[in-house]
């Protein structure tokens, strides 16, 4: 890949879509490397800090703001290397540039006790399936288990985040007011006999109410995902638009294929999916690649 480098013109552009970033200091890089959802086994971690104890020529690594580890002041020739060394344990480079990003999760319901949804299951199954495709500009997925949203779904090109929908039965319920007291957004407040009364326009479908119910009078009736887009920090932070809610988990891929697709059609070069949406109108993004999927 990089045999003979020095002796060829060096494109920074392509090093960079490698995953290989340049720095002040002259022929080192950063080495990006990826996590998909941020989950690493010891042995990658072992490997990675002995391939950075032995390349890195500023001695440490950093962790990204998007979970991925980066090993800080590579040499140009030591690219090859390192690659090799790395692959022993099945660890792969990211990527930068146009194209879609590894993406981020938190733990999710796999042992978080707030967790909705499987978000590292469903991080690692888009990522086999979406990495590096090419896009207008960059595209960053996130996905969080549950409201309170650790990911921030709300700065993601697409972010998906956790949801239940409470359902309640009066015969199984006592009266003894838990729900009431463990809804923090005022969803549920109990009345003279102690049973809940339900407002769902404050419901944010978070769960507390199931999870804190002794009896089981609150179970859940659907679980999916809410789905965001358009959002990014930056210079010129922009808040995604929510455009779905309780999307299937087994419709997620085809809707971040569909995404994709309208963004391709439509964005132009270096912009953002969320700056098409505003440049051609969240109505049309909505008609041509929503509707579809609310109707499922």
């Amino acid at each position: 890949m990089v045999e003979n480098k020095r002796k060829q013109r060096i494109n920074l552009d392509e090093l960079k879509s490698g995953g290989f970033i340049k720095q002040t200091q002259k022929d080192l890089f950063t080495v990006r490397l990826k996590v998909p959802g941020g989950r690493i086994t010891p042995e990658k971690l072992t490997k990675i800090a002995e391939v950075a104890k032995k390349y890195s020529r500023l001695g440490y690594c950093h962790l990204s703001f998007r979970q991925s580890v980066e090993i800080i002041g590579v040499h140009i020739d030591d690219f090859d290397a390192v690659i090799k060394e790395l692959a022993t344990v099945g660890q792969k480079i990211a990527s930068c540039g146009p194209r879609v990003r590894v993406p981020t999760a938190c733990g999710g319901c796999e042992y978080n006790p707030n967790g909705i949804m499987d978000t590292q299951a469903k991080a690692l199954e888009v990522d086999e399936k979406f990495f590096g495709i090419p896009c207008p500009h960059k595209f960053k997925m996130g996905f969080s288990g549950c409201p309170i949203d650790c990911t921030r779904t709300r700065e993601m090109d697409l972010g998906f985040q956790g949801v239940v929908y409470p359902e309640w039965s009066k015969d199984l319920c006592t009266g003894c007011t838990l729900c009431a007291k463990a809804c923090m957004e005022g969803a549920i407040i109990a009345d003279k006999e102690g049973k809940p009364v339900f407002d769902e326009s404050k419901c944010v479908y978070c769960g507390d109410c199931i999870r804190a119910c002794p009896t089981d009078a609150w179970k859940d009736k659907k679980k999916g995902w809410l789905v965001r887009t358009g959002g990014k920090h930056g210079r010129h932070p922009r808040e995604a638009d929510q455009v779905i809610n309780f999307l299937p988990d087994h419709k997620v891929n085809d809707f971040i294929a569909a995404t994709l697709k309208w963004y391709k059609e439509n964005g132009k070069p270096k912009e953002r999916i969320g700056t098409s949406i505003e440049r051609i109108g969240l109505d049309k993004f909505k008609k041509e690649v929503v509707d579809t999927f609310e109707k499922t």
